[in-house]
């Protein structure tokens, strides 16, 4: 079986449509190996990270309710922000946004699963870690709640209890599902010794260079 692998069929155009404080709307003319020349329009996107943070003790996992407005929800979700810090780790991103949202630090990070989150129309890839040994912390210093995180709660909620709710369809954010679903992959199949270490290769962001 042969994996995902790189590849990048030529450009020949590329216009941007709009502009926004974190995408930018593009429509990019493409070459393919056949000759055919096709539009594809996406949005460009900085990345992303998000945790499940677990609680071995009492399996529970520390989620965040926030106001969606694209699709008019408050989702349940797990901590989880953009790499729109400069040259700043994966993992520091994912600690620093652990802090942010749900006032917490963990003693053990690895990665849980990477993905790109919708990549037929949004350049986004996404790493998802595991955050295990959790223990209270402030806020980074300087930082401000904002926006849709000014009206953010945080909980924890069993780890049975939110797979149940995602299999019922009573969770939605991608990053949630796909994390829970990992860490359940992980625990069932006696693999959560097993996942890439913190600071593991990200072959997908390499290439944005």
């Amino acid at each position: 079986m042969e994996w995902d692998r790189p590849m990048a069929w030529e450009v020949t155009g590329r216009v941007e449509l709009g502009a926004g404080r974190v995408s930018t709307f593009v429509d990019e003319t493409v070459l393919t190996p056949s000759g055919e020349v096709m539009n594809r329009q996406f949005l460009t996107h900085p990345g992303a990270v998000a945790v499940v943070c677990w609680d071995e003790e009492r399996d529970a996992i520390a989620v965040v309710r926030q106001y969606r407005h694209p699709v008019r929800m408050e989702l349940v979700e797990i901590p989880a922000g953009l790499l729109d810090l400069a040259g700043e780790p994966f993992v520091a991103a994912a600690q620093r946004e652990l802090a942010e949202e749900a006032e917490l630090a963990a003693d053990r990070w690895e990665v849980l699963v990477d993905i790109c989150s919708t990549p037929g129309a949004c350049e986004e890839s996404l790493r998802i870690f595991l955050a295990r040994g959790p223990h209270p912390v402030s806020r980074p210093e300087g930082f401000v709640l904002e926006g849709e995180e000014a009206h953010m709660s945080a909980a924890w909620v069993g780890r049975t209890e939110l797979v149940d709710a995602v299999l019922a369809g009573r969770c939605q954010s991608p990053s949630l599902v796909s994390g829970v679903l990992a860490l359940e992959t992980a625990r069932l199949a006696g693999r959560l010794d097993a996942l890439r270490p913190a600071d593991a290769p990200w072959p997908i962001r390499d290439r944005r260079g």
